[in-house]
């Protein structure tokens, strides 16, 4: 049965820093999400979409949450993985080593290569996948990213995999920015752990039985997000402030803004075929979010 019984709360969508040359920098990774932590956010969530999960392989997963570990802290209660993968080998192969070091939960995409697949096809894809894992499936959060994944996830396909494998989903985190979509996966399925990716859809959920977000903006306003889950009361400039970043490649957009918040230039690169901000872009777009929080 999934484990995580209390609220979900906040979750930073960690960003992931990378060197000059591509590798990835531990040091700055585990003092980010240590400040995530210390700000408020009930976990981090790593090889996410903000954190580039699709971009990092076995190798250097291994090596991040190792790193973490060697740093102290505690997977069952403050690591989610996200698990990135179209061959069934590989996103097995992501899931355990996130079950080996008892990470709280797992945020699980669908295979993204192939695009429209039918109901049918997912289904079948998701229940390999579970069947695979056997008895360590468990605390798996299905992930609805279709602007990036091309493949929705139905809210019927939702009710069939949780009466299929009851042990193993603990929820689903939303990035459709579809509100209706919300809706309904929230009348459907609101005894899950209901997660929002649109932070401009974040209080409006939480009224309605959503237990929280894992929130790339997590990265740099996390205090304004947690009261917002918090109260249910909507936040205007966050919502501008969303609106603004999405004028840029939102992941790139992300890791500008936390350069510009530590004073850190070297947080603003990704990994190719991603590319940094231009300084003008990132310049405006820092300005503006300055001006936004301060008004």
């Amino acid at each position: 049965m999934p484990r995580d019984t209390q609220p979900f709360g906040l979750s930073c969508a960690l960003t992931t820093p990378f060197e000059a040359d591509g590798a990835v920098d531990l040091a700055r990774l585990v003092a980010q999400a240590g400040w995530c932590l210390e700000q408020g956010c009930g976990s981090v969530t790593v090889f996410g979409t903000t954190g580039e999960g699709a971009s990092i392989g076995l190798s250097a997963r291994r090596a991040i949450l190792a790193a973490l570990a060697e740093a102290g802290f505690d997977f069952g209660r403050s690591v989610v993985a996200g698990v990135a993968a179209s061959a069934m080998e590989d996103a097995l192969e992501q899931a355990r080593l996130a079950y080996d070091h008892g990470c709280r939960a797992i945020l699980l995409a669908p295979p993204f290569y192939f695009k429209n697949p039918s109901e049918e096809g997912l289904f079948r894809w998701f229940g390999a996948f579970l069947d695979g894992l056997g008895d360590a499936a468990r605390d798996v959060i299905l992930y609805n990213i279709p602007s990036v994944t091309a493949v929705p996830l139905p809210v019927s396909l939702i009710t069939r995999l949780r009466e299929a494998h009851p042990q193993a989903i603990l929820g689903v985190k939303d990035s459709s920015g579809d509100w209706a979509y919300a809706q309904a996966l929230l009348a459907a399925h609101r005894d899950l752990v209901i997660l929002i990716g649109d932070e401009r859809r974040l209080a409006q959920a939480v009224r309605i039985g959503a237990q929280g977000a894992i929130s790339g903006m997590a990265n740099i306003h996390p205090d304004r997000l947690l009261r917002m889950i918090g109260t249910g009361e909507p936040d205007a400039a966050m919502d501008e402030a969303v609106d603004e970043l999405l004028k840029y490649p939102v992941t790139p957009a992300v890791k500008a803004l936390v350069a510009a918040r530590t004073g850190d230039p070297a947080w603003a690169i990704p990994r190719a075929p991603l590319l940094p901000l231009s300084a003008g872009e990132a310049g405006a777009l820092g300005a503006r979010l300055r001006a936004i929080f301060t008004s």
